[in-house]
């Protein structure tokens, strides 16, 4: 897919940093987060805050009136909770997935085996992960890419290990190691649009001189 045009900030961005909202038969406007809905469609690339603010102020309204040409929509005063909902439901989908496929790697000894080998594209952290816990993985993360020294660590996930355990089917996940770069591409792709927009991008600095793409961690 070519760039979408946010229609709020009005600034262009690949579709998989952006959020779709399609328009029901009703009017009703709900999300589209995987882009599948029938339809035209209205892009938006702002956080939840100035989405909130936007729809308060009658903002997106008028924007969504404009994409949709016609006045007559419903606006829902929970969509910014909803798009949350659908952008947390996404990530964790796409992590079971990949462990179905057997590409990400559970367990702290076994995350640290493999990060000490050079083995993790992408080493996470459950929201509610012991911080001793990722301080631990995060330099056997280090070693194995010979980083040490420098701050490159694993991302922090806006999500629990209730929920990744749920996700993953598996027991009390905490930390995931990812072990296959397309993998990671994937899973960054969705991280990225979570914490986007909620506004709390907290993954590793670039590292190695390597763009956000290849960044192990970012």
């Amino acid at each position: 897919m070519t760039e979408r045009k946010c229609i709020l900030s009005g600034d262009r961005a690949d579709p998989e940093m952006l959020v779709r909202l399609a328009c029901g038969p009703s009017g009703e406007i709900l999300p589209d987060i995987r882009a599948k809905a029938p339809g035209r469609g209205a892009w938006i690339g702002v956080s939840r805050p100035e989405l909130e603010q936007a729809l308060a102020k009658g903002k997106l309204k008028g924007a969504l009136a404009r994409a949709f040409k016609t006045g007559d929509l419903q606006i829902p005063d929970t969509l910014p909770a909803l798009i949350e909902d659908g952008l947390r439901k996404a990530l964790l989908d796409r992590l079971g997935l990949e462990a179905k496929a057997s590409m990400v790697l559970t367990g702290s000894e076994k995350i640290d085996v493999a990060c000490r080998k050079g083995e993790v594209t992408l080493l996470l952290h459950a929201a509610d992960a012991a911080a001793d816990g990722n301080r631990k993985l995060d330099q056997a993360l280090r070693v194995g890419q010979e980083a040490e020294g420098t701050d490159l660590a694993g991302i922090v996930l806006p999500v629990d290990r209730h929920a990744l355990s749920m996700a993953m089917g598996r027991d009390n996940v905490v930390h995931i190691a990812v072990t296959d770069s397309r993998a990671a591409s994937r899973l960054r792709a969705a991280i990225g649009r979570l914490e986007s927009y909620l506004g709390c991008a907290n993954g590793a600095p670039v590292h190695g001189g390597q763009d956000s793409a290849g960044a192990l961690g970012a």
